[in-house]
């Protein structure tokens, strides 16, 4: 997909990579650029760019956002949260109910209202940002490596339901990047800045799966086998369920 000339709407857009994101995207020649926020006061003011107030896990904000940002090909769910809590040992389930509930049936729920909005606009693209424990927990932070997971399965589906549309839908991997998230972690981070041109070129080649640091390309090949020849036959058997329903209807 080409940046220059797109309509990108970014989520999580205030700070951090989401930010770093509307930078890189601008700095390719997106023709437009939403930039979905929770408090609009809180967005530094950025040339060109249009707030949009969406809390992901607000219904009544995602619909809102889908028929502002009618005109979208390239949807960027970055919006996401981290509490850094064990599976079982956390005081409750609250921290694991608000990751599950950010990181997964948000960014469900923006695919789910997007999925046309593209659809009628080319096909374009549904960009992801998971993390490299989408593929392992790491129990210091088990809950949200488990909403990462579970994103990185919705995000495999949403690529077998949209690729008869023409949507790419993209998976970012990254390790640890320099931003509030990650303030109290001391291991080796990435740029913020870094990982969201590997993003944008990522985009703009098609890939499936972007690998947007190091940590992200050593862990993929140490914990992941090459995966295409699954997915193509799930394909096959996604294709011929529709087609099966297209005919009884």
């Amino acid at each position: 997909m080409e940046i220059r000339g797109a309509r990108a709407l970014v989520t999580g857009a205030n700070r951090g990579l989401g930010r770093a994101l509307v930078e890189a995207l601008r700095a390719a020649g997106c023709a437009k650029i939403y930039a979905g926020v929770r408090d609009v006061a809180r967005l530094a003011p950025i040339a060109g760019i249009e707030p949009v107030v969406l809390d992901i896990t607000d219904p009544a904000h995602v619909s809102a956002a889908a028929a502002r940002c009618g005109d979208v090909d390239l949807l960027i769910n970055n919006a996401g949260i981290a509490h850094f809590a064990p599976s079982l040992g956390a005081p409750s389930l609250d921290s694991a109910r608000l990751e599950m509930e950010t990181n997964y049936f948000g960014t469900l729920a923006m695919c789910r209202a997007f999925a046309p909005v593209l659809a009628a606009n080319g096909g374009g693209a549904l960009v992801n940002i998971l993390s490299v424990v989408s593929w392992m927990n790491v129990p210091m932070q088990g809950s949200y490596c488990a909403s990462k997971a579970a994103a990185w399965s919705l995000t495999r589906a949403a690529r077998f339901e949209l690729r008869a549309q023409g949507t790419l839908v993209a998976g970012v991997y990254a390790g640890y990047i320099d931003t509030d998230m990650t303030a109290g972690v001391t291991d080796a981070k990435s740029d913020p800045d870094d990982v969201a041109a590997r993003i944008v070129s990522g985009i703009e080649a098609g890939q499936e799966e972007i690998l947007a640091d190091a940590r992200a390309r050593a862990l993929h090949d140490m914990l992941l086998k090459d995966h295409r020849l699954f997915d193509a036959n799930m394909q096959s058997v996604w294709d011929a369920h529709v087609k099966a329903q297209a005919q009884r209807a």
